[in-house]
């Protein structure tokens, strides 16, 4: 699809309230109906109102800028990540933004004679990390595996060695804060689980490429809205243009539905409505219930997670994982046939 020399911001600011770095993409080639929702008369009979959703958003964009705006503001309220300096990439769900974000940080094969990046993660990860990559078969990365296996190389990396990294802080299922373990890797930091009603927020995320999701702060999964703070402003660019191209944005539909959602959690932080100490409350309560059965068995047990002070709460919080990890006490025999 060609575009137009014209640019728009990406990360413009509609309100004063938004002071997020601006970002420059081209403006996409959009159809004659260029604002969100048009009104013409449609009738078989003569009569009658038609509403048409544009394919574009505001400026003849992808990504609605007063959504970008507002999450911009949960971020600054929770606490849980440094966005002032990034640029927001939507995607639908943070499913999509996972080989986006390994597109955008791989080197050109075209401009680049160095050798495909590896894709690593530590054990346990989210599978998709490694479906994905396999799958999409990019000339400019492939999976590697587990960053075990090359922990040695990144310290001796004199073969050119290349690594696109995931870090999922917290991790699932263990709820530990995690950072990278190779050196010099090209980092995506998954703070899909970095919200203060599954682990304490101990300072504000800050990496080059954070990812997040809409299905974990509010619980809409299905409605496939994810997002990347990016800092580099053509990692930024290439991801946007992977969206772009596979998929023309993120919906528009699920933009403005998120949109009211997002205004009314900001709107309640800290209050009596507040959907973060509601989630918590709720979250602490059945891990309590489930660490009182277990503890009453020899056969299995929990990861320990202790207490700690959260910046949001202002206090210290008791744990409340999104998922417990069960461990087998139990030792295992091998049975001799004979």
């Amino acid at each position: 699809m060609e575009s137009p020399a014209r640019t728009a911001d990406l990360g413009a600011s509609a309100t004063a309230a938004s002071t997020g770095r601006t970002a420059r993409f081209e403006r996409p080639t959009a159809p004659p109906m260029l604002t969100a929702m048009t009104r013409c008369s449609w009738s078989p009979t003569g009569s009658g109102t038609r509403h048409r959703l544009s394919y574009a958003t505001t400026d003849g964009l992808y990504q609605s800028v007063e959504l970008e705006n507002h999450i911009r503001r949960l971020h600054r309220a929770v606490g849980n990540a440094v966005v002032d300096d990034k640029t927001l990439v939507f995607g639908a769900g943070s499913t999509q933004l996972i080989n986006a974000l390994v597109h955008a940080l791989s080197s050109d094969a075209d401009a680049d004679a160095s050798p495909p990046a590896r894709v690593v993660a530590t054990v346990p990860y989210y599978p998709p990390y490694r479906t994905q990559t396999a799958m999409f078969d990019g000339r400019e990365y492939r999976w590697g595996g587990t960053t075990a296996a090359w922990a040695d190389a990144s310290r001796n990396s004199s073969d050119g060695s290349r690594f696109v990294e995931f870090v999922t802080s917290p991790n699932n299922p263990g709820a530990l804060l995690r950072t990278a373990v190779l050196r010099g890797s090209a980092v995506i930091a998954d703070h899909a689980y970095y919200w203060p009603h599954f682990t304490h927020i101990a300072a504000p995320a800050d990496e080059d490429v954070m990812l997040f999701t809409m299905s974990k702060p509010s619980g809409h999964a299905g409605s496939r809205l994810g997002w990347a703070l990016v800092r580099d402003e053509k990692v930024a660019k290439r991801a946007y243009e992977y969206v772009q191209n596979s998929i023309m944005g993120a919906s528009r539909g699920t933009q403005l539905r998120m949109l009211g959602i997002v205004k009314v959690m900001v709107a309640n932080l800290h209050g009596k409505d507040d959907i973060f100490g509601f989630e918590h409350d709720v979250m602490r309560s059945r891990w309590r219930r489930l660490s009182a059965v277990v503890s009453r068995s020899r056969r299995i047990s929990l990861q320990r997670i202790m207490p700690q002070y959260c910046t949001y709460f202002n206090r210290v919080r008791e744990p409340s994982p999104a998922y417990a990890w069960v461990k087998c006490e139990r030792k295992t025999t091998t049975a001799t046939r004979r």
